[in-house]
């Protein structure tokens, strides 16, 4: 697939934050849905993934993952636009909306032949997964056939709170030097790039993004005293936005989102995460105003 090395080598050191849908109740606030997308088009992204776990893709409609899909595709033409899919199908809806590649939700029965499919329709990222959330603990012979594949641009690692296993992957992919280890490590962020990883593809990048793009270009460029503070800061909000129960991240960075004025307080629904209490909102702001603080 010719659009593989140009793609990534477009995403390559860049940001791609994992985008939430914007709720109220069971229907997308498209008022804030549209203030997000033009809010982000503004950032130092290299892209944006829709459809993936932050964005809630298989619990979406057909129509609801369309109308997501074509308010991110107008806000920013000229990225590179990820969508989650779980299926051949999926993946053609991304491609008819306009997405550039698709991040392969983990599948057990048979992984390669999957990803091979996803990719007769667009490039693939792999998604290696903690179990918690869904994830599939690939062994690495059927890695190494993954990554072996032309359509795979690369893998996305997201082990939550696994150093050991991310250490073990990137040692992995060093192997396959043309293929993109990305990171989804939102709780070790800063330590995932100095491990090897040479983009991100994470759900904390929906929020305080430009603290996270300043953060991989500080670590490319060698100002490792700016990469040292601003991943201490980030670290700091993943704490807050990451806390137990870890699925109600969503929700969180919703919060986080309406606590900077991106998008109104009251679009902040979650309609698959946990219930949270009204206290962690409050932590969730004293997190934002924190950070914005020590960047300041």
């Amino acid at each position: 697939m010719s659009a593989v090395p140009s793609l990534a080598s477009r995403l390559e050191w860049g940001l791609v934050p994992a985008v939430p849908v914007p709720f109220r109740g069971r229907e997308i606030a498209e008022d804030a849905q549209r203030a997000y997308a033009a809010w982000m088009a503004g950032q130092a992204i290299a892209g944006v993934a829709v459809w993936a776990h932050t964005g809630r893709g298989p619990y979406l409609t057909g129509e609801q993952r369309r109308r997501v899909l074509a308010t991110w595709r107008a806000a920013v033409p000229l990225s590179v636009i990820v969508a989650g899919a779980d299926s051949p199908e999926m993946a053609r809806e991304a491609k008819q909306g306009g997405a550039d590649a698709v991040l392969a939700f983990p599948r057990r029965e048979h992984p390669v032949a999957y990803h091979q499919a996803l990719g007769r329709e667009l490039p693939v990222i792999a998604f290696y997964l903690y179990k918690a959330a869904g994830g599939v603990a690939y062994d690495n012979r059927t890695l190494n056939a993954i990554l072996s594949l032309p359509c795979v641009i690369g893998i996305k690692v997201a082990t939550l709170d696994s150093v050991t296993t991310f250490q073990r992957l990137a040692s992995l992919s060093q192997l396959y030097r043309d293929k993109l280890l990305i990171t989804g490590e939102d709780r070790f962020l800063g330590y995932s790039l100095a491990m090897g990883a040479r983009a991100a593809l994470v759900g904390m990048g929906a929020a305080l993004t430009e603290l996270q793009a300043a953060l991989l270009v500080a670590f490319r460029n060698g100002n490792f005293a700016k990469f040292v503070r601003l991943s201490s800061v980030c670290d700091r909000f993943a704490a807050a936005a990451f806390a137990p129960p870890v699925e109600g991240y969503v929700r969180r960075m919703l919060w986080a989102l309406a606590a900077d004025g991106v998008i109104p307080d009251d679009a902040c629904d979650d309609p698959w995460g946990p219930g949270l209490p009204l206290a962690e909102r409050d932590a969730v702001r004293e997190a934002v105003r924190a950070a914005r603080e020590a960047t300041a």
